[in-house]
């Protein structure tokens, strides 16, 4: 079955429109599979979201939106594809995806936040996909959480757009809200 095409960036749609897509999608049971068959494969996601085989870049967009559709992170951090068939650890050296669009709807407690992932995937920021502004090396590390234990980093351009409404809102906290929660900007 293909797989269906992305937008091509979020200021097309309304926010609407990407909570139908993301009510849409759905995702293998990768959770509920066990299988047998236990390995390591030469795999690994860079800091900037790119996926690599044996060292080469993964340039087929579509392999790598599968592969992330089949991603799981078990409670010892470590990464895995899986599949019925088999389980493959692979290595992840920040975060296995990588946020690099925003679009905000609404102000203060109104406001909504959605995310495109470098995989495609579409994420509105609340109760279930939470924002967390940590700090990694004495630089902003601004992460929110995907599924599974799994976040994605929020690239540069998203990140200073979170700042620049979180400033504008003039609240006593550094912050935005999005899904009726509010995410303090301040690292934990």
């Amino acid at each position: 079955m293909p797989m269906p095409e992305l937008p091509k960036d979020l200021s097309r749609l309304s926010l609407a429109e990407i909570a139908d897509m993301v009510r849409d999608k759905r995702l293998p049971p990768v959770d509920s599979w066990s299988p047998e068959k236990i390995g390591h494969i030469d795999m690994r996601i860079a800091r900037d979201g790119s996926w690599f085989h044996e060292g080469g870049l993964i340039q087929r967009e579509t392999m790598v939106r599968l592969f992330s559709t089949i991603l799981r992170r078990e409670a010892d951090g470590r990464y895995w594809l899986v599949t019925p068939a088999e389980k493959l650890e692979i290595a992840v050296e920040d975060t296995p995806f990588v946020a690099v669009e925003v679009k905000s709807e609404g102000q203060g407690e109104n406001r909504q936040l959605a995310f495109r992932l470098n995989t495609g995937d579409l994420v509105i920021a609340g109760p279930e996909h939470c924002l967390r502004f940590d700090e990694q090396n004495g630089a902003p590390h601004p992460l929110l959480h995907v599924r599974g234990g799994m976040d994605a980093r929020i690239g540069r351009a998203a990140y200073y757009a979170l700042v620049d409404w979180a400033m504008a809102e003039e609240a006593t906290t550094l912050g935005l809200w999005s899904g009726g929660q509010f995410f303090p900007m301040e690292p934990a």
